[in-house]
């Protein structure tokens, strides 16, 4: 049985990126390059369009920025997943990229297996985003209402069970489902179960969402 390959859509204002990012991804053999748009007004109908498993999005763009187009994006139904790029460890507009539901970023001077394999884990399903990397995001950027947000996620969490709030707490310390697993003496199905009903419950996208929360709530 033959994988279908992981469609991507590549949109970043510098042709030369583009290009540079295309050969690189058509390189890896699972990865199909379905489309390329040069500014955020182009992402919604080349989604439409192209139906791309995969939006890699430069986050400083003229006209439409990468952070209105990855939001614009996550609210629609059944959106593809968004994988920022930026020349910034500790950016604003990356974090509040991730708060609207991007699955991660990564630096535009990525190796180039690196890109590669964050594509596949992305597509996967995979956060990219390391705790550690988010924890210095949170602290080393002020974008403003922190007791709002901390409000916000602790009446999030008192929707959860006991047991979807110990998932929920091992998700932002970065365990994977196979570790959560063993460490709450749970099989790997049943956590990804947790976690999909955590998701619907917190009316959040991804793990990193998830993340996100436990850090806004605090200790």
């Amino acid at each position: 049985m033959t994988t279908a390959p992981i469609r991507v859509l590549i949109v970043d204002d510098d042709a030369l990126v583009r290009a540079g990012l295309s050969m690189i991804l058509s390189g890896a053999g699972d990865i199909e390059i379905v489309g390329e748009a040069a500014d955020g007004a182009q992402v919604p109908p080349s989604v439409a369009e192209h139906r791309p498993d995969v939006v890699l999005m430069d986050i400083r763009m003229p006209g439409v920025d990468g952070l209105a187009a990855t939001e614009a994006l996550r609210a629609t139904a059944s959106p593809p997943e968004v994988v920022v790029l930026t020349t910034f460890h500790a950016d604003a507009q990356v974090l509040r990229a991730l708060r609207a539901g991007a699955a991660g970023f990564l630096l535009k001077d990525i190796p180039p297996g690196d890109l590669v394999s964050a594509i596949r884990k992305v597509a996967a399903g995979e956060p990219i985003l390391s705790p550690v990397v988010t924890r210095q995001l949170i602290s080393h950027v002020s974008d403003g209402g922190v007791g709002r947000r901390t409000d916000r996620a602790r009446v999030l969490l008192a929707r959860l069970s006991e047991r979807e709030r110990e998932v929920a707490v091992a998700v932002g310390q970065g365990r994977s489902n196979a570790e959560i697993g063993a460490e709450l003496y749970m099989s790997v199905a049943t956590v990804k179960a947790h976690v999909s009903r955590i998701l619907t419950k917190l009316e959040l996208n991804n793990r990193v969402q998830i993340a996100l929360t436990v850090y806004d709530a605090g200790p």
